[in-house]
């Protein structure tokens, strides 16, 4: 599976064997916003128009356009597994915040 931005959203890649062709839905909304395309450079254009699309038909009905994420991510762990990251943290000379965020981005990047 693979993944395509634009805007500021993100779309969940795969490819139909039986039809032939790339399908992508927009991740991280609870609306249902589907493409697809039979070559890569048809799938991001049909990506394209369908994150404007969705866009224009949220303001258009008053509805709220959904975003994938704000960026904010409240955690809880046990008190060791705190006092352990603040330690590593501190060790590699960064704050909790910005240490968390870099072992998030390459465990989520892999």
């Amino acid at each position: 599976m693979n993944m395509m931005k634009y805007r500021g959203y993100a779309a969940l890649i795969e490819y139909d064997e039986d039809d032939r062709i790339f399908v992508g839905h927009l991740a991280g909304i609870k609306d249902i916003v589907g493409f697809h395309g039979t070559t890569v450079d048809e799938l991001e254009s049909a990506f394209h128009e369908s994150v404007d699309n969705y866009i224009s038909i949220s303001e258009e009905t008053g509805r709220v356009v959904q975003k994938s994420y704000s960026g904010k991510l409240m955690l809880r762990v046990s008190p060791d597994t705190h006092a352990a990251v603040a330690t590593a943290a501190q060790i590699n000379g960064k704050s909790i915040n910005q240490w968390v965020s870099e072992i998030l981005d390459q465990a989520a990047h892999l």
